[in-house]
């Protein structure tokens, strides 16, 4: 009979029963596809070989100038850190972006900016105070004047903020609270989240240009091997918020890493411009006591190896022993701001979070693991690199930074005097 949905004949394609199990069948499909990989390797699919061209290409431009600034130094590259953070916030201030509702708050939307570059003057201010100080010193009246804005720099900063807090509460409209202050709640987890943790990169670089170098490289080194071994070898994924890594890419990856940064550090470490701490915020070539931990350790072979094997003994500079901690957790922890970063853009149901990076997406989408490298270089460097005793540079440093001109004058009077009676008596 017409209309008799019997077991031998097949259901209408336009009853709600087919569309039902139209719609269980698609919905079922994608995860499939998309939390494994099916036992193929990727080698294997021959749409992936364009995909790492673009992505070659574009790593090759981006280490290019990444070098370029390296060479040009500790200001250049700061400045490069100030740009890509303005870069991710641009791309994670347009993820919940509305433009209807923008339409209604004309001027809200500089309101994420104000906080922003308050958070950037507030961050960077005390990280390069000290060393702007020690620029101006021989101007006596550049040093007044940049003495008298550290002074006040937390009172600035401060109002600077309660002012954008001022005018978030003022340009609050009916209707619109519950997207007013989800933007705000979103702008202050952007400058916790993202912009603090990335400032430690501007402090490793002028504690030494090879504790930014050497953990930002590792990232891209642990990057590119689970990219490549894999596309090769991936078959077993590795965690379902991020289908496409695998444990083969993974574990692949952590060895490369290691061996990498116990390698790199060798190298990086014999070049004094990578490993002198810069005081200043000048340009000029750098030349210091790189001290023990960059000075070369020869460790003697033992006896029993065969008289035909080439090589006697071997040279390790100490910091390389350091430098496998690095790797370590750039292979291990590292990677796990990637997968936040996977279950983030999954939250909000995007592939990535701009697009001004081919083949990579966008300057977030790159820095996710850096960012959690970044604070972990610094707290390893402060705990067991610098020493905790107190030095005569870091005296010296604070006399600058905290006594005017005149009192300087007098404390050296009188450590003058009674140095004098000590060698006296």
């Amino acid at each position: 009979m017409p209309g008799d949905n019997s077991v031998g004949s097949p259901p209408n394609p336009r009853s709600p029963i087919a569309r039902l199990r139209h719609r269980r069948r698609s919905a079922e499909a994608v995860p499939d596809d998309s939390k494994t990989n099916g036992g193929n390797l990727l080698v294997n699919d021959r749409n992936k070989y364009r995909s790492m061209l673009v992505r070659a290409y574009s790593s090759i431009w981006m280490i290019g100038g990444f070098a370029l600034s390296i060479y040009l130094g500790h200001l250049c590259i700061t400045a490069m850190v100030v740009v890509i953070q303005i870069f991710m916030a641009k791309e994670l201030f347009n993820l919940l972006r509305k433009a209807h509702e923008d339409k209604h708050l004309p001027g809200f939307r500089n309101l994420n900016w104000h906080f922003f570059f308050t958070a950037m003057l507030f961050v960077y201010g005390r990280i390069l105070s000290q060393r702007l100080v020690n620029t101006v010193t021989s101007d006596k009246v550049l040093y007044q004047l940049v003495s008298s804005l550290i002074k006040y720099h937390m009172v600035v900063c401060y109002f600077l903020y309660i002012a954008g807090f001022m005018w978030f509460i003022l340009t609050l409209k009916k209707k619109m609270y519950k997207y007013q202050f989800g933007q705000y709640a979103w702008t202050h987890m952007i400058l916790f989240i993202v912009f603090t943790q990335s400032s430690f990169f501007v402090a490793n670089i002028f504690e030494g240009i090879f504790w930014f170098l050497l953990p930002a490289s590792l990232i891209v080194i642990n990057d590119i091997a689970a990219y490549i071994w894999g596309f090769f070898f991936g078959k077993t994924p590795l965690i379902k918020i991020s289908p496409k890594k695998t444990w083969e890419g993974f574990i692949g990856a952590s060895i490369t890493t290691i061996i990498s940064a116990f390698l790199l550090a060798n190298i990086m470490g014999r070049f004094k411009w990578l490993t002198c701490p810069r005081g200043d915020l000048s340009t000029g070539w750098l030349d210091c006591d790189p001290g023990p931990l960059f000075k070369p350790e020869y460790y003697t072979f033992p006896e029993w190896l065969p008289q035909w094997f080439p090589w006697k003994g071997i040279s390790i500079l100490p910091v390389q022993w350091h430098s496998l901690c690095l790797g370590l957790f750039a292979s291990i922890i590292a990677p796990f701001g990637g997968f936040f970063a996977s279950g983030f853009k999954r939250a909000f149901k995007v592939k990535d979070f701009g697009d001004s990076i081919p083949g990579h997406g966008g300057i977030t989408d790159r820095m996710d693991c850096q960012m959690v490298m970044a604070i972990f270089a610094y707290i390893y460097h402060q705990s067991f690199i610098v020493p905790q005793s107190l030095s005569v540079d870091m005296i010296i440093d604070q006399i600058l930074m905290n006594l005017t001109l005149e009192q300087q004058q007098i404390l050296f009077e009188k450590l003058k005097q009674v140095l004098q009676d000590r060698l006296v008596g």
